[in-house]
């Protein structure tokens, strides 16, 4: 049984009855023949550079998909390598200053068309507390969440980057389907009928000249014979 759309309508019989509509408006002349020859090409040159398109942003997300499992498995490593000293961060000691990054370094990267950000650095305002009256663990507690707050801003950018690539990747599969589904049949079946159109008016002028001419001759022989 085939899948039906959202308003229970066969896919298929959209198709049928959109080609049928544009079946409807074609003009059956030379000129329509040409501008749907021109059509079709221009379609049938343009649709595999949209499919090459739509195969790098799917390798794309998938590789993203990748590296972003791999930076947050990391960062839950490291998380847990923090637990038994994550107690001495009490409010006695305010760090959070030291480790929310005050600016990030981004560089970009083009893939099928689309920009995306990369994330090069994350950079932090400089400490500035008494090294005599701050406890020791301070210093590598600093180091340590400097490093997990740059890999989380390292996230959110992959994740920001696979949503950019998702977008468009939905965007350029409509198209290819456009192109492959409706455009495409659509020309070929308006040279099909224009051919046969053309043809069968050649036919019956071929035919109605012969007709034309078998009278012509026929009283040309009627006016001999008297």
């Amino acid at each position: 049984m085939k899948g039906l759309s959202p308003k229970g309508t066969d896919p298929e019989v959209i198709t049928k009855l959109s080609l049928k509509l544009f079946m409807a408006k074609i003009k059956l002349t030379k000129g329509e023949l040409k501008r749907q020859r021109d059509a079709l090409k221009q379609y049938e040159r343009y649709l595999p550079t949209l499919q090459l398109k739509k195969q790098q942003l799917q390798m794309e997300i998938s590789h993203q998909l990748g590296v972003l499992d791999e930076k947050k498995r990391t960062v839950e490593a490291k998380i847990k390598t923090a637990e038994p000293w994550a107690g001495l961060l009490t409010d006695r000691v305010d760090i959070k200053p030291f480790v929310r990054p005050k600016n990030i370094i981004k560089n970009s990267r083009n893939v099928g068309g689309v920009d995306l950000a990369i994330f090069e650095n994350a950079e932090f305002a400089q400490e500035d507390y008494d090294l005599f009256t701050t406890p020791m663990w301070v210093d590598g507690a600093i180091y340590f969440l400097r490093i997990i707050n740059a890999l989380l801003e390292e996230i959110r950018i992959i994740e920001e980057g696979i949503r950019i690539l998702r977008n468009e990747l939905r965007i350029t599969t409509q198209r290819v389907n456009l192109f492959e589904k409706v455009k495409i049949p659509e020309a070929e079946q308006a040279i099909r009928v224009i051919k046969i159109y053309i043809g069968d008016q050649m036919a019956n002028a071929v035919g109605r000249s012969k007709i034309a001419k078998s009278k012509i001759e026929e009283a040309q022989l009627q006016e001999v014979a008297v």
